[in-house]
């Protein structure tokens, strides 16, 4: 399956403005071959702005969605991106996937937070695996930091996920997690990773780019720079299951050993 991921960082505090650039990039990945277009954690609103974060956000299935499900189905292809929550008086780091047919697939609240901006402005989510299927495989939804809990991503390829998509904001001095950190998780737990970034300066924040999609033999099939960049790579089902027989993980472990890790 054809993936395509967006690094950009958008455009800050404007809905109207994001959602054309999403717009844009819909139209050049469905032009690519794509199935899939991928846009970074927050995209909708932009991440560093403080307390709009509350006045943006917005249900799951508000207006925004059903932008976005008109521009997935002019375009022929599914999106997933990241976007505040409300849900009550509940805000939610949450990114969701919707079809190329305009239907909501799934929605994933960020279950780890990272830091005092996110705890100060986001409840945690509670339910660690969502999932859906696209182009024949099982399509996971995760967000930046939960990815860094090795737990989060086994317990993903334990339930079948196939391609774990992770809208991310991972920032500087920290690169070494889109670096070395998604590849060794794709191999370890025998699963395509798309790990999809902000860039540039934003507010106290320096995103660092290298969205990348890593592969279950532990290599990037795409890797971007450190500007905004739509590049692409494919999920393929076969090789999937070939490499899975060739490296048994997830055979071999022993569950009783672990009990210590709860």
């Amino acid at each position: 399956m054809r993936t395509a991921l967006l690094q950009s960082s958008g455009r800050p505090g404007s809905v109207a403005e994001n959602l054309k650039v999403l717009d844009a990039a819909a139209g050049r990945a469905a032009a690519a071959g794509a199935l899939l277009l991928a846009a970074p954690e927050m995209f909708l609103t932009g991440y560093a702005i403080g307390d709009d974060i509350g006045r943006l956000a917005e249900p799951a299935d508000g207006e925004s969605a059903d932008a976005i499900a008109d521009i997935a189905g002019r375009h022929g292809l599914a999106i997933a991106y990241g976007y505040p929550e409300r849900d009550g008086e509940s805000v939610f780091n949450s990114a969701q996937m919707i079809s190329a047919e305009g239907i909501r697939l799934a929605n994933y609240r960020k279950t780890h937070l990272f830091g005092c901006f996110e705890r100060d402005h986001f409840t945690p989510g509670e339910q660690p695996i969502v999932q859906t299927e696209l182009g024949g495989l099982t399509v996971g939804l995760m967000i930046c930091y939960d990815v860094e809990f090795p737990e989060n991503v086994r317990a993903h390829a334990l339930a079948g996920t196939d391609l774990l998509v992770v809208p991310t904001a991972q920032m500087h001095p920290f690169q070494f997690v889109a670096e070395s950190m998604i590849p060794v998780r794709a191999f370890e737990n025998q699963l395509y990773v798309a790990y999809v970034n902000r860039v540039g300066q934003e507010g106290e924040f320096d995103f660092v780019g290298l969205s990348a999609l890593a592969g279950p033999d532990g290599v990037a099939r795409a890797r971007a720079g450190r500007g905004e960049e739509l590049v692409f790579a494919d999920a393929d089902p076969a090789f999937l299951a070939a490499s899975r027989e060739a490296n048994p993980y997830l055979k071999d472990r022993r569950p009783g050993l672990y009990g210590s890790l709860v």
